[in-house]
């Protein structure tokens, strides 16, 4: 499994120098802290919540495999919102670019954890889509492309 290691000096403050070990995390592990964070329907399986924050903080804790002896970084700390009690925001961001590149998040992924996707589905519709069966089992187009009725029709 990669690993990469970075000395942090006192640029975060004396509390968070020294060095730190990440290693990439397996599939399975990922998975699971996805898993436990995020709320999906019933019914559907569409994702209801997610706790993005949770999921890159325990993503960061479980990749970090080696710390200063005093143990700077927990994930009360990485989750804590007060600043004098959290770790400093660059600190968390640097982390987290290590820990993304470690685990090889697509962009698609890392828009996903930081709640910055574009808004548009990455659904795309079949090609069947663009007509349906009406109950008396002919193909009619979309609402667009239906064609008139004649004044003598009946509906029923």
């Amino acid at each position: 499994m990669r690993t990469e290691t970075i000395i942090v000096g006192e640029e975060y403050g004396s509390e968070y120098a020294g060095k730190y070990v990440f290693q990439e995390l397996t599939w399975a592990k990922r998975s699971r802290i996805i898993q436990k964070h995020t709320k999906y329907h019933p019914l559907t399986g569409q994702v209801v919540a997610a706790d993005y924050v949770a999921i890159q903080a325990e993503t960061i804790i479980a990749s970090l495999k080696e710390q200063p002896p005093h143990k700077p970084i927990t994930l009360e700390k990485l989750l804590s919102e007060d600043p004098t009690n959290g770790v400093p925001i660059a600190l968390g961001e640097r982390f987290s670019q290590i820990v993304n590149r470690l685990n090889s998040l697509s962009q698609e992924e890392t828009a996903f954890l930081y709640g910055q996707s574009d808004d548009k589905s990455h659904v795309q519709p079949s090609p069947s889509s663009a007509s349906a069966k009406s109950s008396g089992g002919h193909q009619t187009s979309l609402p667009d492309n239906q064609p008139k009725q004649s004044s003598n029709s009946s509906p029923y």
